[in-house]
């Protein structure tokens, strides 16, 4: 009986030092820096500010959790949340206009104690009642992340969104290829951790996402007309004066993914 409950106050005393050490661990991982730097948002803004796409992650600029049994407290939540991010926003847009920035290289300003990456874009110029600026991409990151880092994520999303823009990256054509940009945010990012940044890859991926999506809504649509050919829709013109915004847009994405596979020996 002694040799058995000495035993027992020794794999006690085991365990408590496990427990411990596992306390320990845990406290000077928790007071490390995490291994992937990790972004707060990721905004894409024309010249005067106004956010045409972007993501917020985790509670950044959150008003609260939305409670979803009260739809009325739900909506006055989201109300107070985007006001508050309209308003960081404001901010960020009052400091990049006082940055003498190149429209291809990424610019750092500091906002509400947060490190602010921009790439792109010029100041706005007013002429008469016309404002003209081109799309900045905007990432917001915590004040003790690598600058350097950040510049590097966000000029790779430039760069991959003037390839999908065909080099046109002004506000009219971001709106009217919203769906892409969309996209390349997902791919960009996912919860604020960075997934990619090469900026052929990124492009890629979103064209090959997008045209899947594509296919399966023409497959959804088609009601098994032969050859996957929905009844009574005409083939693609081959005169580029005949063509469609959307089929212009097909075939530059087919000519892009061809010069993307022979350069990478695909």
């Amino acid at each position: 009986e002694i040799c058995q409950l000495n035993w027992k106050v020794l794999t006690s005393s085991k365990a408590v030092g496990v427990v411990d050490q596992r306390k320990a661990m845990t406290s000077i991982s928790s007071s490390l820096p995490p291994l992937l730097p990790t972004i707060d948002a990721i905004l894409v803004l024309d010249g005067d500010g106004n956010r045409l796409a972007g993501k917020y992650y985790e509670n950044f600029l959150s008003a609260g959790p939305i409670p979803f049994s009260d739809p009325k407290k739900a909506a006055e939540i989201r109300a107070s949340t985007e006001e508050l991010r309209a308003a960081f926003e404001r901010q960020v847009q009052a400091k990049v206009n006082n940055v003498a920035a190149r429209s291809d290289a990424a610019e750092v300003v500091a906002v509400a104690g947060k490190t602010v990456v921009f790439c792109g874009g010029s100041s706005t110029i007013n002429t008469g009642n016309v404002s003209t600026g081109d799309v900045r991409v905007v990432l917001v990151g915590m004040n003790t992340e690598s600058e350097l880092v950040l510049a590097h994520y966000t000029e790779g999303i430039y760069q991959a969104l003037s390839h999908l823009m065909g080099g046109v990256t002004d506000r009219g054509m971001v709106l009217d290829n919203l769906e892409l940009v969309l996209l390349l945010i997902d791919e960009h990012c996912d919860g604020g951790i960075i997934l990619e940044t090469d900026p052929n890859r990124l492009a890629g991926s979103v064209l090959l996402r997008d045209e899947h999506e594509q296919n399966e809504i023409a497959n959804s649509n088609t009601g098994g007309a032969p050859g996957g050919q929905a009844s009574g829709s005409m083939s693609m013109p081959t005169n580029m004066g005949e063509m469609t915004i959307a089929q212009a847009l097909k075939q530059a994405r087919n000519q892009f993914l061809t010069n993307i596979g022979s350069r990478d020996g695909m």
